[in-house]
């Protein structure tokens, strides 16, 4: 895989979930369009792996999104402490940053984002 393919996923990750957290929280971070980025060049990964059945590919997705989500909450909240975000109110929650709601929300958002991966390596990188 190119170098080229994966700045196009951060690229494309980052605008994208920008995007979505001003819609869903009215606002975003740098920190967060940067997050969102390492996010989708991890889903474009997992998109790209031919063998790997697709219900697989999404609960892999939402796991690595939950990971990355901790350890950029870590590094972010809790060593920075810019309070980018705090799900110290909602349910299953572990240390304030990552909660089992928001990782179902990435396992349903894994489904389109798997697609956009996919629709990206085929129109932007054929062959690749």
């Amino acid at each position: 895989m190119m170098g080229a393919e994966l700045l196009t996923a951060l690229a494309v990750g980052g605008a994208v979930y920008g995007v979505i957290e001003i819609l869903w929280r009215g606002h975003t971070h740098w920190s967060m369009v940067l997050t969102g980025g390492v996010c989708f060049a991890f889903i474009y990964l997992v998109a790209a792996q031919p063998g790997l059945p697709r219900p697989l590919q999404y609960a892999l997705c939402a796991l690595l999104v939950t990971a990355v989500e901790f350890v950029s909450g870590g590094l972010f909240n809790r060593l920075l402490g810019w309070n980018v975000w705090d799900y110290s109110h909602m349910r299953l929650n572990l240390y304030s940053q990552i909660c089992l709601r928001y990782s179902l929300y990435w396992l349903i958002l894994s489904v389109p984002g798997c697609a956009l991966a996919r629709l990206i390596r085929i129109r932007l990188f054929p062959g690749g």
